[in-house]
């Protein structure tokens, strides 16, 4: 049988025409029959005794349909495989009309993956940044870890609030003269200056006395999470029932044991910080400069994309958002219907990247070796207590592993593009890295 032409349809779509013996089709239909007739069982007739005619009668159409489906996917991977296509996704299979006499003709439509050709990363504008630590990183540090242990005290009942005390108050606000949900609360705490409330509410709480009341307008935001309010403006009436200031504790060997250091010295704990913060800044410079290299890799990776891969990584994008939305304790969210636009240029982009990306690793051999991924695996594990065993449960599961090791991928990626690309390297501060958010690029 000669071997089935490949006609293109329109950019990475592919028509295949196969066929196969109509005789092919009826042995393995009769061979699957007889092997059902020999388990299965049937009202008035006892197991292995049912006449063939009544199986056929029965399981016939079915078992004809899924060994055509078998026959004809078989053959169609067997010819992609026989004229070197890469396929993306799964084909579409029809029955064809016109077929010669004993043989049964199917059309299989399909795409392939596309010829990845990536441009010149020599003319590439890569700001690549970094940033370390200093002693006013860690004093800051400090100060945090201070802040997360004070305790209060209550202040004199003449003391105004002051930014950094906890004030416990009643209020209730109305719209248009009407109590709404949510804007009643007695004996409720707050810090002030931490932005815990709105603005204006913070504005009216600040400088009043213990017993004191004040009556104040407040404007709700657009975007205020509450929806019935958002937008809208309302009065509030607050009445202040309690004034505490918060005490730090002293930095002295009593906070560093608190903090876990063994031998409790400042020095030691000052230490401890540094390094956990040198960590830190590492895998956010890394990941900034990975998400500068991942667009600018972008704009030299011109190529059509497959229809199949996109609608896939839109189906994953789609299945994440319900999963996360189910572990913030949302209900029926397997119900929840997500439109396809939502996802679709993160999902082009994703598909994109990993094809670039797979392209680079390909052609110049950018593959994790296992000694990159052991030391990946154990500098990720050095912030836990028992690093051992974060090691042993990253090696313990290959989706992990799988994980860790397209991490360190793109890491061989990000330097291979740097040390073509032109780059303008950048200093930034402690607190300019830590104030941006952090960014994550697909795998590939």
């Amino acid at each position: 049988m000669a071997a089935p032409t490949v006609e293109t349809l329109e950019k990475l779509e592919r028509k295949m025409t196969l066929s196969l013996p109509v005789d092919v089709i009826r042995n393995e239909v009769d061979a699957r029959l007889k092997k059902l007739a020999r388990t299965v069982k049937m009202d008035g007739f006892r197991p292995g005794k049912v006449p063939m005619s009544v199986v056929a009668n029965r399981y016939g159409y079915s078992v004809q349909y899924e060994v055509v489906n078998d026959k004809v996917g078989e053959a169609f991977f067997n010819a992609a495989n026989e004229a070197q296509l890469r396929v993306a996704g799964q084909p579409t299979i029809s029955e064809k009309d016109g077929a010669p006499e004993g043989e049964l003709a199917f059309d299989a439509v399909f795409e392939v993956f596309p010829e990845v050709s990536i441009g010149d990363l020599s003319t590439a504008d890569i700001e690549r940044v970094a940033a370390a630590v200093d002693e006013a990183a860690v004093d800051k540090t400090v100060d945090i870890l201070r802040k997360q242990r004070r305790t209060f005290a209550q202040r004199p009942a003449d003391a105004a609030v002051v930014d950094g005390d906890r004030v416990t108050v009643n209020f209730e606000g109305k719209i248009d003269g009407e109590p709404f949900e949510g804007g009643k609360a007695e004996d409720f705490p707050f810090m002030v200056g931490e932005g815990q409330m709105l603005k204006e509410f913070e504005d009216a709480v600040r400088g009043m006395k213990v017993g004191e009341s004040k009556t104040f307008p407040l404007a709700f935001p657009a975007d205020y999470h509450g929806k019935d309010v958002a937008g809208k403006s309302a009065d509030f009436l607050v009445t202040v029932n309690k004034v505490e200031q918060g005490v730090l504790p002293e930095v002295n060997e009593a906070l560093a044991k608190s903090l876990g250091i063994a031998d409790g010295t400042v020095e030691a704990l000052r230490a401890d910080i540094r390094k956990n913060l040198e960590r830190e800044v590492k895998f956010r410079v890394l990941a900034r400069n990975k998400q500068a290299v991942m667009d600018a890799l972008l704009t030299k990776a011109e190529f059509d994309l497959p229809k199949a891969s996109v609608q896939q990584e839109i189906r994953r994008l789609a299945d994440g958002m319900r999963a996360d939305f189910a572990q913030r304790g949302m209900k029926d969210v397997e119900k929840m219907q997500l439109p396809d636009e939502l996802f679709q240029d993160n999902a082009e982009r994703r598909v994109r990247l990993g094809l670039a990306v797979a392209e680079l690793v390909k052609a110049n051999n950018l593959t994790a070796t296992p000694e990159q991924l052991k030391a990946y695996v154990e500098e990720l594990a050095a912030s836990y207590e028992r690093p051992e065993e974060v090691v042993r449960w990253y090696y313990a599961d290959q989706n992990r592993l799988a994980d860790a090791e397209a991490a360190v991928l793109e890491n061989n990626v990000t330097e291979f593009v740097l040390s073509k690309a032109k780059v303008n390297d950048v200093a930034l501060s402690f607190d300019d890295l830590m104030q941006q958010p952090g960014v994550a690029t697909p795998s590939a």
